[in-house]
């Protein structure tokens, strides 16, 4: 019986070699840096509507697939990018953004389902010029960290002080028929849904906070 010969390699030679293959394998056009290609028309047979969105104060007409999420329409269809996609299960509040000026997870519902609907993202809140009084509190207080969560919970805030002014209780509010204020329980209660996994909720409470004793909702 014939034995095999050694193969005895380095670690060095084996890295090199993988590093090698690896290059191999790439397409000219990625490792030139080229620009990524459109997204290939959709299937034949695939139920398509046309769907018009007030964006950010700008009317905005898209041909989608029916199946398409409200946060796939702003983030694939119209680069909205400061909307997050983060769970895609309606769990961590990063895609909240503001439909019709309620807060809504944009990731729970159609693009198809709000014709015509208003729709705020983080993007039409303010700019780097002139801060939205929120995202200028998050700046001052640092009420983020890693900054992913950081849209949705502006977004949701937005909403929650405008729940507030119209009267709406929460679960934790003391009367179902007088204006509830926005206590520290109501707060956490009703930014529960916004998950900050860097832990920055003290900074992000107390800039809410700040922002909703200006607009006379704070007890």
């Amino acid at each position: 019986m014939h034995c095999q010969p050694d193969l005895a390699i380095s670690r060095r030679d084996l890295l090199i070699a993988g590093a090698a293959s690896t290059a191999s394998v790439v397409p000219a056009a990625d490792a030139a840096g080229a620009p990524t290609p459109a997204p290939l028309p959709p299937a034949a047979g695939v139920p398509m509507s046309k769907v018009t969105l007030q964006v950010n104060g700008q009317p905005r007409t898209l041909e989608l697939d029916n199946r398409t999420t409200l946060l796939d329409a702003l983030r694939e269809h119209l680069q909205l990018f400061g909307t997050k996609k983060g769970c895609d299960h309606g769990q961590c509040g990063a895609c909240t953004v503001l439909v019709d000026d309620r807060r809504l997870n944009s990731c729970l519902t159609l693009a198809v389902m709000h014709q015509g609907a208003k729709v705020t993202t983080i993007e039409g809140l303010g700019t780097p010029e002139r801060l939205h009084p929120l995202q200028a509190a998050f700046v001052k207080h640092d009420g983020y960290q890693c900054g992913y969560c950081t849209p949705g919970q502006i977004c949701s805030a937005v909403g929650m002080l405008d729940e507030l002014k119209r009267g709406i209780p929460s679960h934790v509010s003391a009367s179902l028929a007088e204006r509830p204020l926005l206590t520290a329980e109501e707060l956490r209660e009703r930014m529960s849904g916004n998950i900050c996994r860097c832990g920055a909720y003290s900074n992000i409470a107390e800039a809410i906070t700040e922002v909703a004793q200006q607009q006379g909702a704070q007890a």
